[in-house]
Parts: structure tokens; sequence; C-alpha cells
């Protein structure tokens, strides 16, 4: 079982001071954090996507390739890539430099956003929003698993004898998770292709969790991927730990209580009892995500959210440190004792490529002809 942080890359007030970071304090803090994560044994740093301020993260590959190359095993990915607005075919290429770089290390969260003025703009209708996923992935699919494409669709410009480059690492794409809220098609579709469903489940109450999460693994199962239970699912996370729960709560609040996104609303108690927000101990936070076994079943990848809410930098260090130290290794095992052999761990460039290799045949690579020697005579058209 993976667990790990990430960051949307917001710069937000802290209430406690008032100042506010600025955008190159706050990337430095991110390049610091996943740094941390990594040196307190947690497995995973995402970092997320947006165009707009008070966000600075609109180059997430600029950002992981950096840290991907001060760091050795960390596995690095996306909350999210913007499958809707982004061109598939830069995505391809993009993310498949970044595969050489971390030498494996990176896979992606792929989500359609919920920041609306977004489409608008790269030359997109929000109104297309799903068909523009759907489209949208079928084409990155297929640009990073054949080696020359032929295509035509409706969002973007045709493309004939492309290929895109770098090809994915050792012939095997990055994994993709298909990360939503509340959209059942993003689910769908993760269970369409046989890969990952991550639920960012941080603002919604267990039973919406999940119910989407159910469907998934249902619709996993319909499509012939395999059970139900040994489909891929990560689910969001928040907490704010301190050894003493009540120096938890006393020092998280006024951030809570002045947080752009949940400030000025329900109260933190009512939050944390419906929501997976967690202000307390390591233990409280231990005993919490551990019984989420119970509510989502087997569960591959869990990522908290530690740097929102104009939280500083040394106290963010602490939280990744507490996560890495004393919770990450409870809830490992508490997951993983309980697993059933034939459900897998979270997919690796590794793992993948094994699996690969386990299937692999002798035909010819290159089936429908490679950019260098041209179609194969059975497949030239006379037309």
């Amino acid at each position: 079982m993976q667990i790990g942080i990430f960051s949307v890359s917001d710069i937000t007030r802290n209430p406690v001071t008032g100042k506010t970071p600025t955008e190159h304090e706050r990337i430095e803090a991110g390049i610091t954090m996943a740094k941390a994560a990594e040196e307190a044994g947690l497995d995973v740093f995402g970092l997320g996507e947006h165009h707009n301020p008070p966000f600075y993260s609109s180059s997430p590959t600029t950002t992981l390739a950096y840290i991907a190359a001060q760091t050795k095993k960390l596995q690095l990915t996306t909350a999210t890539t913007l499958i809707t607005t982004n061109d598939p075919v830069k995505i391809a290429e993009d993310y498949a430099m970044l595969q050489h770089l971390s030498g494996g290390r990176v896979d992606l969260t792929m989500g359609r956003g919920n920041t609306g003025p977004v489409y608008p703009w790269f030359g997109k209708d929000i109104r297309e929003g799903i068909p523009l996923m759907v489209e949208n992935y079928h084409l990155l699919r297929r640009l990073w698993t054949e080696d020359v494409v032929n295509w035509e669709g409706n969002y973007r410009t045709p493309l004939q004898q492309f290929t895109s480059v770098p090809r994915p690492l050792d012939g095997v794409a990055p994994f993709v998770w298909h990360g939503s809220i509340r959209s059942p098609q993003t689910a769908e579709q993760a269970a369409f292709y046989g890969d990952g469903f991550f639920h960012n489940n941080i603002f919604w109450k267990a039973e919406h969790t999940a119910t989407m999460i159910n469907l998934y693994r249902e619709r996993y199962e319909h499509y012939g991927h395999g059970r139900a239970d040994q489909a891929y699912v990560g689910i969001g996370g928040q907490a704010f730990i301190a050894h003493n729960s009540q120096d938890a709560v006393n020092t998280f609040r006024p951030y809570f209580d002045n947080a752009p996104v949940y400030g000025h609303g329900p109260s933190m108690e009512e939050f944390t009892t419906d929501t997976p927000l967690t202000v307390g101990s390591p233990q409280q936070v231990i005993d919490r995500y551990a019984a989420m076994r119970d509510q989502y079943g087997d569960v591959q990848r869990i990522m908290f959210l530690v740097d929102h809410a104009g939280l500083p930098l040394d106290m963010v260090l602490e939280q990744i440190h507490l996560l890495g130290t004393e919770v990450a290794p409870a809830l490992r095992e508490a997951y993983d004792s309980q697993r059933p052999a034939d459900v897998p761990d979270a997919p690796t460039h590794e793992s993948l490529v094994a699996a690969r290799d386990a299937e692999w045949s002798d035909e010819y690579r290159f089936e429908t002809g490679d950019n260098w020697t041209g179609l194969r005579a059975e497949d030239r058209s006379d037309d």
C-alpha cells in the first residue's frame, strides 16, 4: 500500500501571522515538502495543476522533474492532470519524458478539474467536458501504446502517421489513476480501461465516497479486468496531527476557520464528523483511516493534503514527519495484513514491466508499421 502527500499549490494567507507567501516561496516549499516526504518514509508526492491565481502549479511536469532529480525512491504523481484542456499529444510527450527522467517513478491522476474558466482559456467549452475527457484520454492511450497513430476526432486536428516521442520507458506507459469527486463518468472510464480510480473524498461524506468506489469496482469487474475487490482504488485524506490531540485542535482551529475552501461554514467539529478531516493524535488518524477499509474495501493508495489553509512550512514539515514515521507504518500494516494475496498492490513501473513481460509474445512490435519503413503491405490502402 502506498501512502503519500499532495499539494494543490494554493497560495493562502496565514491567518495567524497575516503573512501571505510569495509564489517563489510556495514553489520552494513544494520542493522541500517532497524531499521531506521521502526522508520520512512516505511513498508518493503529488502536485496539482492550475492556471490561475491563487495557485502556482501551471507546469507540474517541470516541478516533478526537478523533484525527481533530488530524490531516489519517491513515486511522483499529479493531482490532477487536466485531460480536458491539455492537448493529449503534449501530455503523451511531457509525461513520457518525465517517466524517463525519473527512472519510471511517475504516474498520473487524470481529471476534468474544478475551475470552470480554464476551459475557454484553452479554447474549450465546459459544456463538452465529458466528451472531451473521453476522446482525449482515448487518444492519449493510443499515443502511448501504438508507435504510429492515425487518428481523427472532434476536438483537435487529425494525426497522420504520428509518433509521439520519447516513447514510454521500457515500452510501458505510466499508470493512470482517474481522479474524481462527483462524476460517475470518470469512474466508468477508469473501469473501462482497467485503470485506477482515485476518489478525492476530502470534502465528502463516507456514503458518497463508497457509492463512487463501488460503482467503479462493479464496472471494473463488468469489463473483465478482474474481481471487483481487485480493482485499483485510491482515496484522498486530510489530517492535522499533534501528539496531544487538544494541541492539534487548538493549533489548527484558526487555519480551519479562515481557510478559503471551508472557512466561515460548518464548524471544525462538524467537518471532522462528516468528512475524512481528522484533527488529533497520530493514533486517532490511524484509527480513522484504518476503519475506512470497512467502508471502501482494500485501497492501494491514500494521499493526504497537508499544506493547505495557509499553514506555514515548518508546521507542514512536522505533519509530514508524523505521517511518515508514525501514521504510515501503522496504516500499511492495518491494510496489508488483511489484504488477500490476489488483491494487487499499487502499480509501479517495475510491476507493470513484469506484467507485460509475463504476457510477452514474439509478434512483430510495429504491427501497423513505423515511420522508418512504412506500413505493412497488407495494411496499405489502394484508394
